[in-house]
């Protein structure tokens, strides 16, 4: 975090990232005096509702962060800003966007939290978007001049007033994490296998394990059984994937599952009235398997330089990933987020999928939406085989079983989205490969 009064002396001169929370109202003008080098700009946290028509100035701008401001109408001057692209403004108060305001190379766009209703026809013109944050709007329609951001991978609509999800967006050749609950087009599913209640006394919560845009998760004590779990409280606003609520629906919906974190039950008379649940406690040593996506990979999980995956280990972690996927599209689960860094594997390779944050239902009863709508995750999972695939050792043996992987990554990532297989094929035949490997090692 900077100050103003850095930047007033002169003292940031040169730099490439500036962030700046402290009450402003107006853009500061001193920020000019950095055109020459200034690439990433947040100015998250203050009170500013509009930017200077000749904010263009700042020719190497390339990421802008205006989250929790005053903003009422998504500022049109970004669209002179050709070196931009990425732009959030979520947790605004925008309700207009003026058609032609996006810029021209916009890949990564954020207007979580505010009152929108209606997308300009203009959207259509971002061919490079590749990541579209819409949730918790007011947004009745999606136009269909979105039909030509062939680029877009993720799409996150949840907690808006969409009626219906249109035909163009199942023909998207790149879409792979799509998330849409909480709107009038949503399905409601049947949670008759529902939790049992425990009361948050029941709980002495110990220490925080983690913190997630949905949540919080805490190691607790299970007093009555002499247990430790895992505890998570839910915030209960809007997050950028969704609602709280439809998490919670889907960690119940999902059921029982080797590959699955246990849900254990429900909390009932939390001392906030803050809605809980209760997991089995993952032990300390599993880990995550990639690392979320950076400002630059923007759609790609991140790995660290040095990892490596035997193909043993490739194969058991994408079967049990397969697995575990027809598992829930089966019960008409859409997980949304299928990500190596929602994984975690132990020193063994058996790995869990978490993290329902962005989890939608869909009717299993409508054959041609459910199939759909899971070919749309199986490219997610062909990302996910690319991923692991990138980090064999170059030495690998039994190069017939590598190739047949890689011809399964690519019939999942194929961009007509008709011909990609289902989940319950993609187990099968990743079976095989595991026979195959074991009779030629």
């Amino acid at each position: 975090m900077h100050t103003f009064q850095e930047l007033q002396s002169g003292a940031l001169k040169g730099i490439s990232k500036l962030k700046l929370s402290c009450g402003l109202k107006f853009f500061p003008e001193e920020i000019f005096t950095l055109d020459d080098t200034l690439e990433v700009l947040d100015l998250s946290g203050n009170h500013l509702s509009k930017l200077p028509d000749d904010l263009w100035r700042l020719k190497k701008l390339r990421i802008l962060f205006l989250e929790g401001n005053e903003f009422t109408v998504f500022p049109a001057i970004l669209s002179l800003c050709e070196a931009l692209t990425m732009v959030g403004l979520k947790f605004n108060k925008i309700d207009n966007i003026p058609e032609n305001a996006f810029p021209p190379n916009l890949r990564w766009l954020v207007l979580t939290n505010n009152k929108i209703t209606k997308l300009p026809a203009s959207i259509g013109s971002c061919t490079l978007l590749q990541k579209c944050a819409l949730a918790g709007n007011q947004i009745e329609t999606l136009p269909p001049e979105m039909a030509n951001c062939i680029n877009l991978e993720l799409l996150r609509i949840s907690a808006n007033k969409l009626t219906q999800l249109p035909e163009w967006l199942f023909a998207l050749p790149r879409l792979s994490w799509l998330a849409f609950g909480g709107n009038p087009c949503s399905y409601s599913i049947d949670l008759s296998e529902d939790l049992d209640e425990i009361e948050w006394t029941e709980f002495e919560v110990q220490e925080l394990l983690g913190e997630g845009a949905s949540g919080f998760i805490s190691r607790a004590q299970w007093v009555s059984k002499a247990k430790d779990v895992a505890v998570k409280v839910f915030k209960g606003a809007v997050t950028s994937d969704g609602l709280p609520q439809d998490e919670m629906n889907a960690c119940v919906a999902a059921g029982l599952h080797e590959n699955l974190v246990a849900t254990l039950g429900r909390i009932v008379r939390h001392p906030e009235q803050k809605q809980a649940l209760v997991f089995e406690l993952i032990p300390s040593h599993y880990r995550n398997l990639g690392g979320p996506p950076s400002l630059i990979t923007c759609t790609r999980d991140v790995f660290t330089a040095d990892t490596i995956f035997s193909l043993q280990e490739v194969l058991q972690i994408s079967t049990a990933i397969a697995s575990v996927c027809a598992h829930l599209h089966e019960r008409g689960i859409l997980h949304g987020d299928l990500y190596a860094h929602n994984v975690l594997i132990d020193a063994q390779a058996n790995a869990l999928l978490g993290d329902f944050g962005a989890a939608s239902f869909y009717d299993r009863n409508n054959p041609s939406l459910a199939m759909a709508i899971e070919k749309i995750e199986v490219r997610a999972f062909g990302c996910l085989l690319e991923d692991l695939l990138k980090h064999l050792p170059a030495d690998t043996l039994n190069k017939e079983v590598v190739l047949q992987y890689h011809a399964l990554k690519n019939n999942c990532m194929q961009e007509k989205v008709g011909n990609r297989p289902l989940f319950k094929d993609i187990f099968k035949r990743l079976r095989i490969f595991v026979t195959q490997f074991h009779s030629l090692c």
